[in-house]
């Protein structure tokens, strides 16, 4: 009793030390972490964990992963951390939380112990609830395990410092699928223990496991390949898992466009871990040998769903070499609990964004005209963003872990994560920038063979992460084609006023129009949600029951006091669906009569009178037969037919 209040008390003491004196060093960690995580009860979203860890009698700190890789922002899911207890020779050690930093826990470990347990369990969350890894990641029929949901990693050391054994227990007949480097034989030899070769923290953390009962794996290797490239796929249904055989034939496409358009490959096997699931947080995350992608139950086998999701894998394929492979010094973060900054994310994840609009048309999960109109679309979004009159796009990099977490609407004047789909218009513009500085003889292709390819990882080499810095980009630029490349890029990224990053699509010999026929991807975005996209007409977009997600600014519903909260009740006299509210708009474009609309807004109800009279408008790309098409050039297959 009175060794245990000792105990405490020293914990008191050493809670509010400052961190600094652990700042992760490159020195190895004394001993190896063994980590045994029990997801057997993934159908009731619960997760367990037990880490037996080396240490030294004496005050320790351990650290819950706070700053996840690919998320950018402090994401760690504390939160639904729960059951946290510490033992030693069969003794419950104290802990105590640091009062300044909420994933630190301080304990002091006692004299002749050489090794602590800890036992903590993650309660996932349910369906629709959370974001990114740290939202639904199980069902009742699948699951996707983030290792760094349930480990605690010592202060004072690098991720890459740190050893680990994982092991994992997964239910009864379920398949998996993971990148983890494997022992000779992966084996359930202890009552259905996985159990995966000893691996650094940093290895583990970027490793996710996919599982389910309905799961199918898919060898996607190019002949020869010495890397092997599979897809690991985990549904909800056996039916979502029989997706057609020319859309596993594009996907074969992917590996090896990808391949010719880096020169090389920089990990030693690659799992493209597919979760298809209504009830999973929808989003794609990155890992340099993996990529964790979710969507849709039906995605594979519908084809509205094959058209939403078909540039999501070719995405997170692309930064196994952009992000993953070549990172920017700011994002290269030694451990999980230093601060990133997300100034290059323009390349990061802008680049990532055009290579991977590149790689969805090259590999032709979508064909030409439909990459068109995808292209169309995201030039749009961004010629309707108001915003940029007071918001450069560089602070929307350097603001992304709050930005992230912002909701929909205002999106247009308060500017979201806008370095994605501007990032495709400006590193479109960078490409045909090259092409027209060397009459087409050089692109941008030839600049991330520079920047992001050989020499080849070698074969049984863990991942490793080459940082770069704004002058190298430039600098390698410059290798294919001597230009102002740092004013090029200044001029965009603080750019500050009214005109639309459109000068790229110029370029490439198309040019931005409207019309009132929707496009197949329009139709196919608009459908998903059945509500009514009119961003480029009234200036709205209307969620199923009429509620108003966004309202931009200085255009018709905005001008009129439209806002987004608001929802809208009836069209000219007319109960709201997206149907009459759509032949409203075409009522309006052949009389003088304007658009009534019955508006609710906290149960008060006004009428709005908007004399708007162009009808729909849908984007579209078309040919500017004044200069040459090098836009058809960039999106056509290279490496097959």
């Amino acid at each position: 009793m009175l060794r245990l209040r000792h105990l405490s008390f020293v914990i008191l003491l050493t809670a509010g030390c400052a961190l600094a004196q652990y700042a992760p060093a490159s020195k190895p960690y004394p001993g190896t972490i063994r980590l045994a995580v029990d997801a057997t009860q993934a159908p009731q979203n619960i997760f367990r964990a037990s880490e037996t860890i080396p240490v030294s009698p004496g005050a320790i700190a351990l650290l819950y992963p706070k700053w996840i890789p690919g998320e950018h922002g402090p994401t760690g899911p504390i939160l639904d951390s729960s059951g946290l207890k510490f033992t030693a020779n069969g003794q419950t050690i104290p802990w105590r939380r640091d009062d300044s930093d909420m994933y630190t826990y301080h304990l002091t470990v006692p004299a002749g112990v050489s090794e602590i347990q800890a036992t903590l369990e993650f309660d996932a969350p349910v369906s629709g609830e959370g974001g990114f890894s740290a939202g639904a990641s199980s069902t009742a029929k699948l699951a996707v395990l983030s290792w760094n949901w349930l480990v605690l990693y010592p202060a004072g050391y690098t991720a890459e410092q740190i050893n680990v054994e994982p092991e994992l227990k997964i239910p009864t007949n379920w398949g998996f699928g993971t990148p983890l480097p494997k022992p000779n034989s992966t084996t359930r030899d202890r009552l259905g223990w996985v159990q995966f070769a000893p691996t650094t923290l940093y290895t583990l953390v970027d490793s996710p496991v996919i599982m389910g009962e309905y799961y199918r794996k898919i060898d996607l290797s190019p002949a020869g390949e010495q890397r092997p490239t599979e897809l690991d796929i985990a549904a909800d249904s056996a039916a979502a898992l029989d997706m057609p055989a020319d859309t596993e034939q594009q996907y074969r496409n992917l590996v090896v466009e990808a391949g010719a358009l880096f020169g090389a490959r920089h990990y030693r096997d690659y799992h493209f871990l597919l979760t298809l699931s209504d009830h999973v947080a929808h989003f794609g995350l990155e890992h340099h040998e993996a990529n964790d992608s979710r969507t849709d139950e039906r995605s594979l086998i519908e084809d509205t769903g094959r058209k939403l999701m078909s540039g999501l894998l070719p995405h997170e394929y692309t930064h196994s070499w952009n992000g993953k492979y070549r990172r920017s010094v700011g994002l290269a973060t030694p451990d999980y609990q230093q601060p990133m900054k997300g100034e290059l994310l323009w390349v990061y994840e802008g680049l990532t964004s055009y290579l991977g609009e590149v790689l969805t048309a090259r590999s032709g999960l979508l064909n030409a005209d439909q990459s068109r109109d995808g292209l169309a679309l995201i030039a749009a979004g961004m010629s309707h963003r108001p915003g940029r009159q007071w918001r450069p796009l560089l602070d929307t990099t350097v603001a992304a872990q709050i930005l992230y977490q912002s909701p929909f609407q205002w999106s247009s004047w308060r500017r979201s994560v806008d370095f994605y789909d501007e990032g495709v218009m400006i590193w479109l513009d960078a490409d045909t920038t090259i092409r027209k500085l060397t009459n087409n003889q050089k692109s941008l292709d030839d600049w991330t063979r520079i920047f992001h390819g050989q020499p080849d990882q070698p074969l049984n080499a863990a991942p490793r992460v080459k940082p770069y810095t704004f002058d190298e980009l430039v600098s390698t630029m410059n290798q294919v084609v001597k230009y102002d490349w740092a004013k090029f890029w200044n001029d965009r990224l603080n750019y500050v006023g009214p005109d639309s990053p459109l000068q790229g699509l110029g370029n490439s010999g198309w040019k931005l129009v409207y019309d009132d026929q929707p496009s197949e991807m329009f139709r196919a975005r608009e459908g998903r949600g059945d509500g009514a996209d009119l961003s480029y007409s009234l200036g709205i977009a209307l969620n199923k029951n009429g509620r108003v997600q966004d309202s931009i600014f200085f255009m018709p519903a905005y001008n009129a006091g439209i806002t987004p909260g608001m929802t809208v009740v009836a069209v000219n006299g007319r109960k709201y669906s997206a149907d009459v509210i759509h032949d409203a708009l075409k009522t309006a474009k052949n009389s003088k009569e304007p658009v009534q609309l019955l508006v609710e807004n906290n149960d008060y109800f006004k009428s709005y009178s908007i004399n708007y009279h162009e009808g729909d408008k849908y984007p579209h790309l078309v040919r500017d037969e004044s200069r040459p098409d090098l836009l058809t050039d960039i999106m056509k297959a290279h490496a097959t037919k």
